[in-house]
């Protein structure tokens, strides 16, 4: 990793590749939407974490797209938008009886696309870090172009696989397409619900697939491992360190942007000091990471949240 960690060097360039969306809840109390999106929970997570960020997602030309762009300009997030001819893309979140939530997609998710022009690859070429979340793999052309258009991604690509089953068309296809892509990056996120949608698996089966899955000349991907209630842990060559979840102050209100906000502080950690290289590190960066996410999930939303007074989150 060759990133510049002076003090005087320039803030730290992230371009974030996924979805951008609206997000409806319903519930028995009525209907709320939240600007959201797993790519742009992240995007905006690195932002208030002080990085210099760009966000490439897809949006339509309509009221939802309009509120999307003004929620990321008010969080100086640049964004390079791709057209959608279907509007803006949405996710339903049905809670009405008060059982398991029920996830519905809009067309314009379903077929989302993202456009590596001129003005995407001119951001990528500049990033120190290119972060994916929520791409879809199982469009054989789309990842294709993902992958020609981030060069040395050893180096400064992450991916976090975030399937999600109503927004899959071809589940085998979406996990060769992650995998291939993966055993290029740098490091790599996944939780136990992508093992089970994806694998049909325990994530330790998951974590094993990713690990052996390096070049010849490269050594694997780090993971990033996250388990809900049981916390997080990362594999990284022959370093393996866990972190619980941390109890803060006040209820657990919206686990929503619970993942987005653990990956937003890892990679955040990754730009200001380089890629973890010991035990100790990469516990002080889980850890870290541990205690945004329990911050994040005491508000309603999956804006990024700081715990109260907690250590080394200057930017």
């Amino acid at each position: 990793m060759t990133l510049d960690t002076s003090v005087e060097a320039r803030p730290h360039r992230i371009v974030v590749i996924g979805d951008a969306l609206i997000d409806e809840l319903r519930g028995p109390s009525g209907t709320r939407e939240f600007v959201g999106g797993a790519a742009l929970n992240v995007a905006v997570g690195l932002a208030l974490l002080g990085v210099d960020v760009t966000l490439l997602a897809m949006l339509g030309d309509d009221e939802a797209g309009g509120r999307i762009r003004q929620y990321l300009a008010d969080h100086r997030v640049r964004l390079v938008a791709s057209p959608s001819e279907l509007g803006t893309s949405r996710a339903v979140s049905d809670r009405s009886d008060g059982g398991e939530p029920r996830y519905e997609f809009n067309d314009a998710a379903r077929a989302r696309r993202i456009r590596f022009d001129e003005e995407a690859r001119t951001a990528l070429d500049a990033a120190d870090l290119v972060v994916v979340s929520c791409f879809p793999f199982d469009d054989i052309d789309q990842a294709a172009e993902l992958r020609t258009a981030v060069e040395r991604p050893h180096e400064r690509l992450v991916i976090d696989a975030n399937p999600r089953s109503g927004m899959l068309h071809d589940r085998g296809e979406f996990l060769r397409g992650f995998e291939r892509l993966a055993s290029e990056a740098l490091l790599v996120k996944v939780g136990d619900e992508d093992a089970e949608l994806l694998l049909e698996a325990p994530l330790d089966e998951f974590v094993a697939r990713l690990r052996s899955g390096a070049q010849v000349d490269e050594p694997g991907p780090a993971v990033l491992a996250t388990e809900g209630r049981d916390g997080a842990r990362v594999h990284d060559g022959p370093i393996a360190v866990r972190a619980g979840i941390v109890d803060l102050p006040g209820r657990v209100i919206d686990t929503m942007g619970a993942g987005d906000a653990t990956l937003s502080a890892v990679v955040h950690r990754i730009a200001v000091d380089g890629m973890p290289r010991s035990d100790a590190a990469w516990s002080a960066a889980l850890g870290e990471a541990m205690a945004i996410a329990a911050a994040t999930v005491r508000h309603e939303g999956a804006l990024l949240r700081r715990p109260p007074e907690g250590p080394g989150f200057s930017s």
